[in-house]
């Protein structure tokens, strides 16, 4: 292969009385031709432009047609006019060892037409040749020495193993990055490890909580049936689905637990549901991620994965004798790389409308409005409707009666607007009407509970709600001296539907959701994708809570991590712009090995 490192450039420079040499032009013809190559280069590639299409005419010729083609040192390759020719009469014929076969296309360049030469630099030499033609070789070689094609590793795919043994290996590939509000396809790609001969089964369900599958649920079912492949071989499964546009800037892609089932020849293999893909989410269009990907090739990566300086045309199955052949198949599919030249884009968005319909990618929503009429206000429904926690307020060294002391501001998380709070005095009692011993929270008077044993503090409270920003502090005055140093209170705070919110709640007579799996039991640190069921209303945006501290974790998106300890969690699901539809989900989490 020849040095195609065409830059850095170097032109000429000119002035007044430069004595000018074949060296100096012959520098100003290098100066063109490799800006020129380089710009092929970086902006086509290398490739077929057009024609070069490869016929079989007999037993033993071929017909190459003509055509333009691009090497991978962007060097133009024309072929004026269809050629035919005796297979044995093509350069390379006689050192092929094998019957597979490639026809190959170079540049090659000629020195023509001879003149006498005036200033003799060699006594012994009249003439030279007085141009140089660019023109063309075509080859053959055996398709075993075909170099592999090296690509630099690219971000732009997302990839995780699905399954391995020392049989088969699935891959499962799909953009790192997607787009929301479009279609999105997912790639299976199974690979024959071994040369035995096994049949693969392979069953499983993929969550994909940010996307959609064509039934419109979360869930993709992978199933690969028989599959039987030639040792090294390979197939592809395709799975589309569409991003959701849901504010979340990133999800995951994992498998359902217990759901996988593995065959070989009808044996049972082992198998791990522990897969977990991450997919970032944007709002960029597909081009846009595409074409960023694309440009951020480096020309030190360009230069490492460039291509060869010849171009494949068509494989050939030849049968040979020691005194003859016999052209038995030519094969151009899969063999050949075209060029995408600019020229064509309006033809080949022509052709393009054969096969996409936009319409029935995926329905969409379609609002329909009279121009006359103004827009609706865009009804803001209320957040969570109810709040608790736990509060305390220090006392300092020796407090007194009538000292007044104060929590920090409180959030309650009820977003802004009118919110009624409540405290109540929290204490560990022992109850002689339940006999045992019990948390108990007190609102109001605790002497009215007889029964409670209470280490009460004689305390009066005050709430202030800072209404413009979602919070509250609470004011405790003591009524006696006490001894104690810590205050603690539970608070509940509630907010309730006015204005449009009632409107709100009138919109949502009759809807529901429901978890589709409600309880789930999982090892620790096993993940499991909560799917939502809609009844009487649409698909909406749903968001995910613990409703206990140090429960796990759970993504925007519904995928749940189990903690390291036993113990059962819930599981709050309700609809991001309307919570007051709700629902509950458990995780019963129990360490592996354990009934």
């Amino acid at each position: 292969m020849n040095n195609n490192k065409l830059y850095p450039f170097e032109r000429n420079r000119y002035y007044a009385g430069k004595m000018l040499t074949s060296a100096d032009f012959l520098a100003e013809q290098t100066y063109f031709n490799n800006k020129r190559r380089f710009l092929n280069s970086v902006m086509y590639g290398s490739g077929i432009v057009c024609g070069l299409g490869v016929f079989s005419l007999d037993d033993l010729s071929i017909l190459v047609e003509s055509g333009v083609a691009i090497d991978g040192m962007g060097r133009e390759i024309v072929i004026d006019s269809s050629v035919v020719k005796k297979l044995s009469a093509v350069d390379g014929f006689d050192n092929l060892r094998s019957n597979d076969v490639s026809l190959c296309l170079s540049y090659e360049e000629k020195e023509v037409h001879t003149v006498y030469s005036v200033n003799q630099t060699n006594p012994d030499k009249d003439y030279e040749y007085n141009r140089i033609a660019e023109g063309y070789r075509l080859f053959l070689m055996d398709k075993e020495d075909i170099p592999l094609s090296f690509e630099m590793e690219s971000e732009f795919l997302a990839k995780g193993v699905l399954f391995e043994d020392e049989n088969f290996r699935i891959d499962f590939w799909m953009p790192a990055r997607v787009c929301r509000g479009r279609q999105v396809k997912a790639v299976l790609h199974v690979t024959k490890l071994s040369t035995s001969d096994v049949k693969l089964r392979y069953n499983g369900i993929l969550q994909i909580p940010a996307f959609t599958a064509p039934d419109g649920g979360h869930e993709i079912e992978v199933d690969i049936d028989n599959l039987l492949l030639n040792p090294g071989r390979s197939a592809d499964f395709d799975f589309w689905m569409m991003t959701q546009d849901v504010p979340t800037e990133e999800t995951n892609i994992i498998l359902k637990s217990g759901s996988v089932e593995v065959t070989e020849n009808g044996d049972t293999v082992s198998a791990s549901d522990n897969f977990n893909v991450r997919i970032l989410l944007s709002d960029t269009a597909p081009r846009d991620l595409v074409n960023t990907e694309i440009g951020k090739v480096n020309l030190e990566m360009k230069s490492v994965g460039s291509q060869g300086d010849y171009i494949r045309l068509a494989d050939i199955q030849l049968v040979r004798t020691d005194q003859a052949y016999i052209i038995e198949e030519v094969t151009e599919r899969s063999v050949k790389s075209y060029i995408t030249a600019p020229a064509q884009n309006m033809l080949r968005e022509s052709y393009m409308d054969f096969f996409t319909k936009n319409a029935d990618i995926t329905p969409a929503t379609v609002e329909v409005r009279d121009l006359n009429q103004q827009p609706k206000e865009k009804v803001e429904p209320s957040i969570p409707q109810i709040a608790t926690g736990v509060l305390e307020i220090p006392l300092g060294e020796m407090p007194r009666k009538g000292d007044i002391y104060y929590s920090g501001e409180i959030m309650h998380g009820l977003g802004k607007g009118n919110v009624y709070v409540d405290v109540g005095y929290e204490f560990i009692n022992e109850d002689k009407s339940i006999s045992s011993s019990s948390k108990s929270t007190i609102f109001g008077n605790p002497e009215l509970f007889e029964g409670a044993q209470v280490n009460e503090v004689n305390a009066e409270t005050a709430i202030r709600v800072l209404n413009d920003k979602g919070s509250f502090i609470v004011a405790a005055k003591l009524l006696e001296n006490v001894e104690y140093l810590m205050l603690t209170y539970r608070w509940i705070a509630i907010k309730f539907p006015t204005g449009n919110d009632l409107e709100l709640m009138d919109e949502m007579g009759g809807k529901s959701i429901s978890a589709a799996t409600p309880t789930v039991v999982l090892g620790t640190k096993e993940s499991h994708f909560f799917g939502v069921e809609y009844h009487n209303m649409d698909p909406v945006s749903i968001t995910y809570e613990l409703t206990e501290p140090n429960s796990g974790e759970i993504t925007p998106d519904g995928i749940y991590t189990a903690p390291n300890k036993d113990g059962v969690y819930e599981i709050c699901i309700y609809c991001t712009d309307m919570p007051l539809i709700c629902t509950y989900a458990y995780a019963i989490v129990k360490k592996k090995g354990l009934d």
